[in-house]
């Protein structure tokens, strides 16, 4: 939700932004484009939008069925930035769209090493035009990573090139992909070797793995070699997605599973919550289901519930049967008033009150405590990259700190909210122990009234810790990666 939010944002500001950034094609005084229909127009679209993603704040998950992003029509991004039109994207285009814009953002430090290496010149790499760069790095994802005709992907991007550039530019690009292609046919890739010390190894699995050096340190020592590469492996595959049958409309697994037959939608059941099917998009438009991934579902408790802002809301008031309450908080009125929106659709809105507010200052100032409280605390993620490809890019080692920081805060604060004999949940989607257990042992440590819960009432034995907390790994379970720890107080 804050995705959406904040690419509105940047929408209404869009002239200004792509001035700004140097985006060498953009004029202020804005005309309709020529329609260009020898240029493929899902590399056009991708292109554009992965330069919106790396340079201008977009986010990777937000181009719907009709090849819009949030606010302004995708395709006007594409005039704007290219100086032509293609035709509008259909089915295959917008399916093409998803994996080229994901892979090239997953593999974006594998395929700029393989870049550079072709290049032969680090200044011609570095000077490159941002979207020269992400052109060619398309390129490289479709010949290296989706195994599409080579020459076929060759001649289309260099298409591209010379008409959003000028012919020596497509030249260039002509003879870096052959150049890959060579390579690859003859086994003969310039990638690096594993070996060195740890810190070199780390660069090197960094590259191979297209992950940033800090992660691949932190989960080399955390998980072992082996496991870190399991983890690499699944952030970098195509994620799939669970579809929750919101009970609350009277909609079950199996209403939704008769559903997707009748569309013809390959899908499996979940095998660990009873709602929740393995997926498609047209039931979400009539509220009979919601994306929600079967690591969140494991997660919840139902009953009088308050809690910082997350899919969850609706997962528990349709829970309530409408026994019940659930006061949602949140410091983002955007994603309140997307949340009242979704909660009308789902029929669960006469159960569920929106909050305004700052959770540490609502504490301070509220008289009313509640039955559990449920804690969504902010994370660094780690735990979703395979879904959230663009995160990987944008978290810095420095931010773990400021995040614990805000974790125990966020703690301090919701253990205010809980009744005697209260329940209160802290959850994160993150994998790293300090964003867990560390920072459920640290609160015990400061709110002695408060003693772990274990989950094994609640959730399957197999994700059970020893010390009674709820995780899903995506390593051992093939699920996005989850933590809760369940806090009763005396």
């Amino acid at each position: 939700m804050r995705a959406y939010l904040e690419v509105e944002a940047e929408d209404s500001r869009c002239g200004f932004l792509w001035l700004a950034m140097g985006f060498c094609h953009l004029k202020t005084a804005y005309k309709i484009q020529k329609l260009n229909s020898e240029v493929s127009p899902h590399r056009a679209v991708s292109a554009v939008r992965l330069m919106r993603i790396e340079l201008g704040g977009a986010f990777a998950d937000l181009l719907n069925e009709k090849g819009k992003g949030s606010g302004e029509n995708e395709m006007g991004y594409v005039e704007r930035t290219l100086r032509f039109c293609t035709r509008n994207l259909d089915d295959r285009d917008l399916r093409l769209v998803t994996d080229i814009v994901g892979g090239t953002i997953r593999w974006r430090r594998y395929l700029d090493y393989l870049i550079l290496r072709l290049c032969n010149d680090e200044r011609t790499f570095g000077g490159m035009e941002p979207l020269l760069l992400q052109i060619l790095r398309i390129g490289f994802y479709e010949i290296m990573k989706l195994e599409m005709p080579p020459y076929a992907v060759v001649d289309e991007n260099v298409r591209l090139v010379k008409v959003a550039f000028r012919p020596g530019a497509g030249n260039m690009v002509n003879g870096i992909l052959r150049k890959l292609v060579s390579l690859k046919e003859n086994d003969s890739l310039p990638l690096p070797k594993l070996e060195g010390d740890d810190r070199a190894q780390a660069r090197v699995l960094a590259t191979l793995y297209s992950h940033p050096v800090w992660m691949v340190r932190q989960w080399t020592k955390d998980l072992g070699r082996e496991e870190a590469i399991q983890l690499m492996t699944w952030n970098n595959s195509d994620p799939s997605f669970s579809l929750r049958a919101n009970s609350g409309k009277g909609f079950t697994r199996a209403d939704l599973v008769l559903r997707l037959t009748m569309l013809k939608v390959p899908r499996e059941l979940s095998p660990y919550l009873d709602d929740f099917s393995v997926i498609q998009a047209g039931l979400l438009k009539e509220g009979f289901c919601s994306i929600q991934d079967e690591s969140a579902g494991l997660l919840f408790a139902s009953q009088s519930v308050i809690r910082h802002l997350s899919n969850w809301t609706l997962f528990m008031a349709s829970r309530l049967s409408g026994q019940g309450m659930v006061s949602a908080i949140d410091i983002n009125k955007g994603r309140l008033k997307i949340l009242s929106e979704t909660a009308k659709l789902h029929k669960v809105d006469d159960v569920i009150t929106t909050v305004h507010a700052d959770l540490r200052v609502f504490a301070d100032s509220n008289s009313v405590n509640f039955d559990k409280v449920l804690l969504d605390a902010p994370c660094s993620g780690l735990g979703v990259l395979s879904k959230r490809a663009d995160l990987r890019w944008n978290r810095r080692l420095e931010d773990m700190e400021e995040l614990k920081v805000l974790q125990d805060e966020l703690l301090d604060a919701a253990s205010m909210l809980v009744n005697p004999s209260g329940v209160l949940v802290y959850s994160t989607c993150s994998i790293d122990p300090e964003e867990k257990e560390e920072r459920v042992a640290a609160f015990l440590l400061r709110r002695p009234e408060f003693s772990v819960d274990s989950a094994d009432r609640y959730v399957p034995p197999d994700f059970v810790t020893e010390r009674g907390f709820s995780f899903s790994s995506p390593v051992k379970h093939s699920l996005d990666g989850a933590f809760a720890a369940r806090l009763g107080r005396s």
